[in-house]
């Protein structure tokens, strides 16, 4: 029954011992914040990444397959629409019919090979009835602030091979502007251009491929390469579950180390039924013991900490 006892009293002094650390201000406060960050990695930060990685390899594979494609007529897949579906960018089509060249506008503030570049955007009626954008490509310009001169597009009826691209869309304040005797934008988006030259153009635009009739310096296809947001998305994963593990083993540590402190503490303190000062056995004519020092417990538990991290000196 003693033995029962006691286990019965150091379970319930171990359950105390966890109660009295996890309900510390301090150990509440990190845990609110490690729960916080760990929903974070896990509802926003790793599915953000990942997120980026499937639009990525969506995006590497539908180049990919446009590259050796057949081209089709772009009616086919753009007529009635108001915008270009994700799954649609990319794909290589036909069109025929002639450029409107007096209705031409410069794309500023672009990059070619490194260099500061124009890109040139030119409105196309086609036979169909319908006014698509062309660019035409790219015009490398010295000072990044002046058109370059640059072939006009050809006249007369041709019959084109582009890629299909999406609207880059118009931040507010930026409309198409006149500027050094031409028509600039500073993104590609059939909506504001044709507002300006009082078109009404399709959805996305026509990205011209290599040796085409009216083709400049040719839009490079992006690189195939998905990056490095599944591995982020893969870390915050992980990060997610070492936060909660790391606090678990942190309060784990401060409960063992209060516990090995009292165990040191309380062995340190005489125990009860030690003999008294008067009981030496010298009354009995017996030699007298030797002076015993008493440790306290405070030198005990200062013994305990030096045999663990080392003593000074």
């Amino acid at each position: 029954m003693a033995e029962r006892g006691g286990r019965g009293e150091i379970a319930r002094g171990t359950v105390w011992q966890w109660v009295r650390v996890v309900f510390a201000p301090r150990w509440i406060a990190l845990a609110l914040f490690v729960v916080g960050f760990t929903a974070l990695c896990w509802s926003v930060l790793a599915p953000w990444q990942l997120g980026k990685n499937v639009t990525t390899s969506h995006r590497n594979q539908q180049i990919a397959d446009s590259v050796n494609a057949t081209p089709v007529p772009v009616g086919s897949l753009l007529n009635g629409l108001t915008a270009v579906p994700a799954d649609r960018e990319w794909r290589k089509v036909t069109v025929t019919g002639h450029y409107l060249d007096d209705k031409e506008v410069v794309a500023r503030l672009r990059t070619w090979n490194g260099d500061p570049a124009y890109e040139i955007l030119t409105p196309f009626a086609a036979v169909d009835g319908t006014d698509y954008l062309v660019d035409r490509g790219f015009v490398k310009t010295a000072s990044g602030d002046s058109v370059p001169a640059y072939p006009a597009a050809p006249t007369g009826s041709v019959t084109l091979i582009a890629r299909i691209r999406r609207s880059e869309g118009t931040a507010a304040g930026r409309a198409m502007r006149n500027e050094a005797g031409y028509r600039q934008v500073a993104t590609i988006d059939p909506v504001t251009v044709g507002d300006g030259v009082g078109l009404k153009l399709a959805a996305g635009y026509l990205a011209l491929t290599d040796q085409q009739p009216g083709g400049l310096g040719t839009v490079p296809l992006p690189q195939l390469d998905a990056g490095p947001y599944l591995s982020y998305g893969l870390q915050w994963l992980a990060f997610g579950i070492m936060a909660p593990t790391a606090l678990g083993y942190f309060i784990y540590s401060e409960v063992r180390r209060r516990r090995e402190e009292r165990e040191v503490m309380a062995a340190a303190e005489p125990t009860a039924g030690a003999a008294a000062p008067g009981d030496d056995g010298a009354d009995r004519g017996g030699a007298p013991p030797e002076p015993v020092r008493v440790i306290t417990p405070e030198e005990a538990l200062a013994a305990r900490l030096a045999d663990r991290y080392g003593r000074k000196g």
